[in-house]
């Protein structure tokens, strides 16, 4: 049991890790192909609709394959499409190296999601959060590493490639030691309506959730620097903030959620969220607004894996149908969440934009533990 836990910790981490590269080298493939604001959306575009058009098969795939081999073969594919990305000698054979990068997280996000219930269903006490927070970590050192071997003059290429070989590396050491799944129990036509019935609800409330998380990751450093006026050093510490926030939360949440139970903890958090953004609206200066911006990541931590949690324990879809099911709304409001907010901010101000975010997150401490109560109770 604890060789899977490993192995799927290991899983996670070469995922965020990985994320973290591609993201470290968005100017470098804008560089590298000339590309304009509005043709480097269209790139990032591709990433996350491979991902949003593909989730339903794949959630399919992975529930026929497993999640464990589903797993290894995901991060494979990942490696390779991570490796390949500066390898493309032009702009347009890199969309479709894109819309496969964006495919292959996909199928790596929910079979690693798939198997990380599996494992906490084994070990029968809350442990997703503590994945998730490996995912984050991941993040944060490969955006690191990242920064400082682009600031050493270390070949992209390279770099993507070291990277690639990591994540195999973790895929094939987690091959002999993931856990099969539960065999999913045969399910009436009414049973499964209403999973699917509520898998639309929990994915409507990720998508709230995502809102605001996007919000965070591509509004933060602006609102520091328009509104806040804070100067040049601290810019950038609203993002950072958020982010140790969410690191900080989804390692605790797990103990959390072991002592709260999902739905007051679900509560918790959302509350939690709009605290901390009430407060960086109405005291625009830098301490609050940091400390603000640190409880909104405190206060999303826990959101996604309490929604993939509770999609794969309902009875009539296999866990990996849940999670995907969610997980695709989720993409959309994590994708939609910062043009939301920047057209809000356009026609009013941006801190009426992020008062829609706070609302959002409200959304979800008011609405969101009936929800979970009905998706725990025998339909």
């Amino acid at each position: 049991m604890l060789s899977a836990r490993i192995a799927t910790m290991l899983l996670f981490f070469a995922s965020g890790a990985s994320y973290a590269t591609w993201g470290v080298h968005i100017p470098t493939i804008k560089a590298k192909f000339g590309l304009t604001e509005a043709s480097l959306s269209l790139a990032m575009f591709a990433i996350a609709g491979g991902a949003i058009v593909t989730m339903k098969p794949l959630g399919r795939w992975v529930a026929h394959s497993g999640s464990a081999r589903a797993s290894v073969l995901g991060a494979l594919g990942f490696a390779l499409c991570t490796a390949a990305i500066l390898a493309m000698p032009s702009f347009v054979l890199l969309l479709p190296a894109l819309l496969l990068f964006g495919i292959t997280n996909a199928a790596y996000d929910v079979a690693m999601n798939a198997q990380a219930a599996t494992v906490e269903a084994h070990c029968g006490k809350p442990i997703m959060s503590g994945f998730h927070g490996m995912f984050s970590l991941g993040g944060m050192i490969g955006a690191a590493v990242g920064g400082a071997l682009i600031a050493a003059g270390v070949d992209p290429l390279a770099h993507c490639a070291g990277m690639a070989a990591i994540t195999a590396a973790a895929a094939l050491w987690s091959r002999t030691r993931l856990l099969a799944d539960h065999p999913a129990e045969p399910a009436s036509a009414g049973k499964r309506g209403r999973a699917n019935r509520l898998l639309l609800i929990l994915g409507v409330l990720a998508f709230f959730g995502l809102v605001g998380e996007g919000a965070m990751y591509d509004w933060t450093a602006i609102y520091m620097q328009d509104v806040v006026a804070a100067t040049p050093y601290w810019v950038g510490w609203g993002y950072a903030a958020f982010s140790g926030g969410m690191a900080a939360g989804r390692f605790a949440g797990d103990a959390l959620r072991a002592r709260l139970g999902t739905e007051r903890l679900l509560a918790a958090s959302g509350w939690m969220g709009f605290a901390g953004i009430a407060l960086a609206i109405a005291w625009p200066s830098t301490a609050p607004a940091l400390a603000g911006f640190a409880l909104m990541g405190l206060g999303a931590a826990n959101l996604v894996p309490i929604f993939f949690v509770a999609a794969s324990r309902l009875p009539g879809v296999s866990p990996a149908e849940g999670i995907a099911a969610v997980a695709r709304l989720a993409y959309v409001g994590l994708l939609v969440g910062p043009v939301i907010i920047g057209g809000i901010a356009h026609a009013s101000s941006l801190r009426f934009a992020l008062a829609v975010v706070a609302a959002s997150v409200a959304l979800i401490a008011v609405a969101g533990p009936r929800q979970l109560r009905r998706a725990e109770t025998p339909g």
